[in-house]
C-alpha cells in the first residue's frame, strides 16, 4: 500500500506492507536516530512524535501515519542540541545510545507539561532505560532545563 505522510516537516510517499512498523520506515528513510532496543515497547529508544505526540515506533504500524506527522530527533536538531548542553553539564550523556528516544520524550514533555514535579517528570519518562547512568544526573538536566523554557516563555 502507499501511503503519504510529512517526515520531520518533508512530504514523504512511501509504498510499505501492511506489518511493516513505523520503526524500519523511518530508518529506511535515513532517520537512524531511531534505533530498534527491544522490539518489546520497553525501551523508548525508538520515540518519535507522531503529531507532536510521543510514540513508540517499534510497536506503531507504519500505515497509521498516512496523512499524519512525524518527527524523529534529526527533524528536532535545535532543540536536541539545547537539552543535550544539559544533559552534558549534569554528567548525564553516558554513552549516547539512549539519547534518541529519551531526548523526544523530553521535548515532548516541555511542550505537553507545565511546570512537573519531580514525579510527573519520572512518570513520564518511565518507558526510557538507561543502562549507564542512576537517572539523578537526567533528572536534573530536566528539571534545569524545564526551568529554562519556562523563564523563556515568561
Amino acid at each position: 500500500m502507499e501511503i503519504k505522510f510529512i517526515l520531520n516537516g518533508k512530504q514523504v510517499t512511501a509504498s510499505v506492507n501492511a506489518d511493516t512498523v513505523l520503526l524500519n520506515l523511518v530508518r529506511d528513510k535515513g532517520c537512524y536516530s531511531v534505533k530498534c532496543g527491544c522490539e518489546s515497547t520497553n525501551c523508548g529508544l525508538c520515540t518519535v512524535l507522531v503529531d507532536g505526540k510521543p510514540h513508540l515506533s517499534c510497536a506503531l504500524l507504519a500505515a497509521r501515519v498516512d496523512g499524519r506527522e512525524v518527527t524523529t530527533l534529526e527533524g528536532l536538531q535545535a532543540e536536541a542540541e539545547e537539552f543535550g548542553e544539559f544533559l552534558a553539564r549534569e554528567g548525564a550523556e553516558q554513552c549516547g545510545y539512549c539519547s534518541p528516544g529519551f531526548i523526544m520524550n523530553v521535548l515532548a514533555m516541555a511542550k505537553e507539561l507545565d511546570n512537573p514535579t519531580t514525579e510527573e517528570i519520572k512518570e513520564y519518562l518511565e518507558g526510557n532505560l538507561c543502562r549507564c547512568t542512576g537517572y539523578m544526573g537526567q533528572l536534573r538536566a530536566i528539571q534545569k532545563y524545564l526551568k529554562t523554557k519556562k523563564g523563556a516563555r515568561e
